[in-house]
């Protein structure tokens, strides 16, 4: 999705992947998810929503099978948006708790009040906005064609996507770059792309490495993390350039302004002390760090 991250996988991305994306249960309940006791004298506990102090804890819906942004390893979650949430932690003096949900559930998630945020590798988008989120954002990224290696049927851009079959998963901004393509397609007389839809990106590789179809649609540093990792680095591999670059944003309730002021202050201190830097460098997507953290930062 330009809205889903790939940090998820010391695995070979078959089981591993689509079993941690299955769990059900909150992760949160292990003890390893949350960090120690509510510190008052945190730099920004005081800028965090009385409930939210009263508490000493904020749950966090998401998906977690998308390697490298989350994942789940030895039953735990692990990968960019843990280890943020970790160092947020520090920064907010409260405890965090891992919510697993399907990730077309993360939006309602909020709404209902299930839980407190969404870090899920989301993009922010305007319709997003409009569904009751704000967004708190900390990471740009765009959609790439995640191929079998060897590329062997020499798929370099979204036009030679034209009359095969592409698998990913659903509800993820890769899917509407798949439907607009697959429209353009159409009108330039080529065949309408056979797009295939999963619950969740592992069924969509699983589908890529049994031939089933050409290419998946994903997340720049999701893609690059399974190409590098799986299969040793023998299964798949990035072809052509990313496309319409978005930004990952922290999900929160619209009228949640004190969290989300909270939240912004937070990681914006998390760039400065180097702290944000660090957690770039260890899952290798430096070329998604950003600078300036923004609040609904999308332009569409």
């Amino acid at each position: 999705m330009s809205g889903r991250l790939t940090h998820r996988r010391l695995i070979a991305i078959t089981a591993a992947i689509v079993s941690g994306a299955m769990l059900m249960t909150a992760c949160g309940d292990d003890k390893d998810s949350a960090l120690g006791k509510k510190d008052e004298n945190a730099p920004f506990f005081k800028m965090l929503p009385p409930d939210v102090q009263k508490s000493g804890k904020i749950e966090i819906g998401s998906e977690i099978a998308y390697a490298p942004i989350e994942f789940m390893e030895k039953g735990k979650a692990v990968g960019v948006d843990p280890d943020l949430a970790a160092a947020l932690s520090k920064q907010l003096g409260v405890k965090y708790d891992y919510k697993n949900s399907p990730f077309d559930a993360l939006i309602t998630g909020v709404t209902s009040n299930r839980f407190d945020i969404v870090m899920s590798a989301m993009t922010d988008k305007k319709e997003r906005q409009n569904q009751g989120l704000s967004f708190v954002d900390y990471f740009k990224a765009g959609t790439s064609i995640l191929v079998k290696k060897g590329n062997p049927e020499n798929i370099k851009s979204l036009d030679d996507l034209c009359g095969k079959t592409v698998a990913l998963q659903e509800a993820t901004v890769n899917e509407d770059v798949a439907v607009a393509q697959s429209a353009k397609c159409k009108e330039n007389g080529k065949g309408e792309i056979t797009i295939q839809k999963y619950a969740n990106d592992g069924e969509a590789l699983l589908k890529i490495k049994g031939g089933g179809a050409v290419a998946d649609l994903n997340d720049f540093p999701v893609a690059a993390y399974n190409a590098q990792t799986s299969g040793g680095g023998n299964d798949f591999e990035v072809t052509g350039d990313q496309i319409n670059a978005g930004l990952y944003g922290i999900g929160v309730g619209k009228d949640n302004t004190q969290l989300q002021q909270a939240l912004k202050s937070a990681l914006e201190a998390l760039i400065k002390n180097g702290e944000y830097g660090k957690i770039m460098d260890k899952w290798k997507v430096q070329a998604g760090a950003v600078t300036e953290v923004t609040i609904n930062g999308a332009t569409s």
